[in-house]
């Protein structure tokens, strides 16, 4: 029997003796015991790791494939991307639908009944076999999109951005941890600083999209809630505006605190809205509000304020979310666009807003992009629907899906489909030929449930605003606001080359503070037969919303400065 090199005896050479014959035996169990486990360390890790590979790629209630899920294991099952179940169908109503994701207090939750939940599945619905090609497309489109998300990510969190060909050490690292959460490993959960604070990356990244003019140049969005004893300004006696599921006034909110309190930047006074002074400025000229019942809310509460002074003309020549309100003494108008995913969409099921939406990410809502082009104002925004059930088509073919039932699509982020939205939406104002005017992004106003998922008993039941101190911007609200930012730049370069205005209206630091301004249960009567959830999205009027009309007088009287000096 010839000897392998490595095993011939070193110097000279010697007679050979035979081996006990246990030597084979103690040789097997070393290569057993040492070498195998030294190369294979996820065997003693995972027993089953064609489980957990099965449960990430298909599980309906899952964002993101293995891949992603290795590239932020230590915040599954604690942050990650939280989930909206389609909404009760005895409440009925778009606001109602429109709910957040769930708590990351309630993620532990949430694999206790995951056998529960997808027992229950909606209608299937006609889907192609197969989504591989489609979501190569997709990945094509936006790669370098991610990557900048990618490397922002890992910044805020003070670490460098992983170099190209990636971090030889990392999979060894994902090997270790597999399967730990991070609590197991005593790790932080992903969060930064409250964004109103000054430090996390995020704010000097805002105040970098903020255009500064002059020397008294004053970021209105980094500052602290003061008391106000003066407010509110209107009442729901007052104004007609107010839509039944926000007048908390009238369904007995029983703390009127929250009507108290105004925002107060860090290096100046923000006046509060003066509505003469913005007839005014506004005289001769439009404003569209474009987006989904947020924005519906917003515009409620400029129209209560103004109401002070004149009350509008309805002017609507539909009957739908899509309204238009006209002040004939200033040939002012008011206009609200109903587009809550700004993007083509249409329902899988009709005449039912329960089920999932079909969205084309690629291509323009013409309700809204149609009839844009003579308005001098267009503020832009959109949040919660985007964690509801939803299929993703691009160049008319399926690439994805969000809480979609089928095991053959592609189950991706909500951030996937938000930020292709936002950079569709950009993309249709800054084509248009006639477009002329100042587009504002409203970025992502917070919810506040606290002690439950929104369908469990998650409330908003807080009296008083947080200090910047207290509460931190993180998870999927962190998400969706740096995604914003980043849009609204790539909007800003584009539009520069053709002369249109992208400004920011930054609503997410100061809202973050705000849990005591929401409706809760105090949008209707009470009724013990109906199931109905707490609204902690939306914004009671009056409340903190009204802090963003004197946020839009104090922006369009910049624009009017700088008009006048240019």
């Amino acid at each position: 029997m010839k000897h392998q090199a490595s095993e011939l005896p070193l110097g000279k050479p010697q007679a050979r003796k035979k081996a006990p014959r246990i030597a084979p035996l103690l040789i097997a169990l070393t290569v057993l015991f040492t070498i195998i486990p030294l190369y294979y360390p996820s065997l003693r890790y995972n027993s089953n790791p064609k489980k957990i590979n099965e449960a990430s790629s298909f599980h309906p209630h899952s964002e993101i494939t293995l891949e992603q899920n290795n590239d932020q294991d230590h915040h599954q099952g604690e942050e990650g991307d939280r989930t909206l179940a389609a909404p009760k169908e005895t409440q009925g109503d778009d606001d109602i639908a429109e709910r957040p994701p769930e708590s990351s207090k309630d993620q532990e939750d949430e694999s206790a009944d995951t056998e529960t939940r997808t027992t229950t599945k909606p209608p299937e619905i006609d889907l192609p076999s197969s989504t591989e090609s489609g979501l190569a497309i997709a990945e094509s489109l936006d790669k370098r999109a991610d990557q900048t998300s990618r490397g922002q990510e890992q910044v805020i969190k003070g670490k460098k951005p992983a170099r190209p060909g990636g971090n030889k050490e990392r999979p060894k690292r994902r090997q270790h941890d597999f399967g730990r959460s991070a609590k197991e490993r005593e790790m932080p959960a992903r969060r930064i600083p409250s964004l109103s604070g000054g430090d996390g990356g995020l704010v000097n990244k805002s105040q970098e999209l903020i255009e500064k003019k002059g020397e008294g140049y004053c970021n209105l969005f980094s500052g602290e809630w003061v008391p106000n004893p003066e407010g509110p300004y209107y009442t729901n006696e007052t104004c007609w505006a107010i839509q039944e599921h926000q007048n908390c006034m009238k369904f007995g909110k029983p703390d009127t605190g929250f009507l108290k309190w105004r925002w107060k930047p860090d290096g100046c006074e923000l006046p509060i809205f003066d509505p003469q002074q913005f007839l005014e400025i506004v005289r001769g000229k439009s404003i569209a509000f474009v987006g989904d019942s947020v924005a519906r809310n917003h515009m409620q509460s400029l129209i209560c304020l103004l109401s002070r002074v004149v009350y509008p003309e309805d002017v609507s020549i539909t009957t739908d979310e899509n309204k238009r309100w006209v002040y004939k003494d200033y040939n002012f108008n008011i206009s609200m666009f109903w587009a809550p995913y700004l993007v083509r969409s249409e329902k899988t099921v009709p005449n039912d807003v329960t089920r999932p939406f079909r969205l084309y990410l690629d291509e323009f809502d013409e309700d809204w992009t149609s009839n844009i082009e003579t308005y001098d104002y267009v503020i832009i925004s959109a949040g919660h629907w985007f964690f509801r059930p939803t299929l993703f088509y691009v160049d008319r073919r399926l690439i994805g899906c969000l809480y979609c039932p089928q095991e053959n699509v592609t189950h991706l982020k909500s951030s996937f489909s938000y930020r292709r939205a936002f950079r569709t939406a950009f993309r249709a104002l800054n084509s248009l030929d006639n477009f002329k005017g100042v587009t504002f992004l409203r970025t992502f106003a917070p919810s506040h449930f606290e002690g439950g998922q929104w369908d469990k008993g998650g409330d908003c039941v807080r009296t008083r605003p947080f200090k910047r101190s207290e509460r931190a911007l993180d998870d999927y609200n962190l998400e969706m606001y740096r995604i914003q930012l980043e849009e609204l730049r790539i909007a800003q370069k584009e539009g520069r080359r053709k002369g249109l205005k992208f400004r920011l209206f930054d609503a997410t630091q100061s809202m973050l503070l705000r849990p005591d301004g929401h409706p809760s249960k105090y949008g209707h009567w009470p009724n013990h037969d109906v199931a109905m959830a707490n609204d902690c999205v939306h914004w009671c009027l009056p409340g903190p919303i009204d802090s963003w009309n004197d946020f839009l007088l104090e922006l369009l009287k910049r624009e009017e400065t700088e008009i006048s000096f240019s």
